[in-house]
């Protein structure tokens, strides 16, 4: 019981994390902007970095900075794609981003904890104060991409829509990285971003169903982790990233064996 206790709150985080981020990886996964979150996070790491130097207390205040710089930027990606391949583009602004949170770090006495920290998060030490201010901030957000759904659907799936909306739409997710990076790290955002979304697109086409799908093995594999996590003393965040990472890969070649299979069987049926 007491260990349920303990973990309650790491699970529900994941729960919350996994509800906003597989949404926002839809969207992300259609644009082909695959690691537009492992660059705007790390940029918002820059911010938490510069907390570390000028007082922890301002680590919020340094991260929505970043976060609505890195929001602009990315609002801007459309137009930058009509000069430069808009991957690479992102792959440059995350080595800046890395780079930089470095060079703050190196000159703070505990550097490499800290980019640790950045990095890997602290989920298993959540609190109740901390699901409920999260609950409120990714349900405002959800609500606000609930009521533009049809034109945030428009722009992702379309390409329709002004800067005006772009900035929006990058702005709540900047928003949302903030809060999911200080409690989670910069890993496990990123794979709950991309992961189980990737997950729901190998089976279906609809947003709906693959949101479904990405949510159920998101919540199932987090569980996993947590509880490996905790029964052999291994950083959390790793943990749950490489479990995604092998359910992707499992499934994957299951669904590449099974089509083989289906491919054959057609092939046998149509020369008899």
């Amino acid at each position: 019981m007491e260990s349920f206790n303990f973990l309650l709150y790491p699970l529900l985080a994941c729960l919350l994390l996994i509800l906003i981020h597989a949404w926002f990886g839809i969207h992300i996964l259609e644009r082909g902007i695959i690691f537009v979150d492992l660059a705007l996070a790390q940029f918002i790491g820059v911010g938490i970095a510069l907390a570390f130097l000028y007082g922890r207390e301002k680590s919020m205040l340094f991260s929505l900075i970043f976060a609505m710089l890195g929001a602009i930027v990315l609002a801007l990606s459309r137009r930058v794609a009509r000069y430069v391949n808009i991957e690479a583009f992102i792959g440059v602004f995350y080595i800046f981003s890395f780079s930089a949170s470095i060079l703050v770090l190196d000159r703070s006495p505990h550097g490499l904890e800290e980019f640790k920290g950045i990095m890997n998060g602290n989920i298993l030490w959540v609190n109740q104060s901390d699901i409920t201010s999260t609950a409120l901030l990714y349900g405002f957000v959800g609500l606000l991409h609930f009521i533009l759904r049809k034109q945030f659907h428009a722009l992702t799936f379309e390409s329709k829509g002004g800067f005006l909306l772009e900035l929006l739409f990058f702005a709540s997710f900047a928003v949302v990285l903030v809060k999911s990076v200080h409690m989670a790290g910069i890993l496990q955002v990123f794979a709950f971003l991309v992961v189980p979304a990737l997950i729901g697109r190998l089976f279906f086409k609809k947003t709906v169903h693959i949101l479904l799908t990405g949510w159920l093995v998101g919540v199932m594999v987090s569980v996993l982790g947590i509880f490996l996590s905790y029964k052999f003393d291994l950083p959390t965040a790793p943990v749950i990233v490489a479990s995604l990472a092998v359910v992707f890969f499992v499934i994957l070649a299951l669904k590449i064996v099974f089509q083989l299979d289906n491919e054959r069987a057609g092939e046998q049926k149509a020369k008899a």
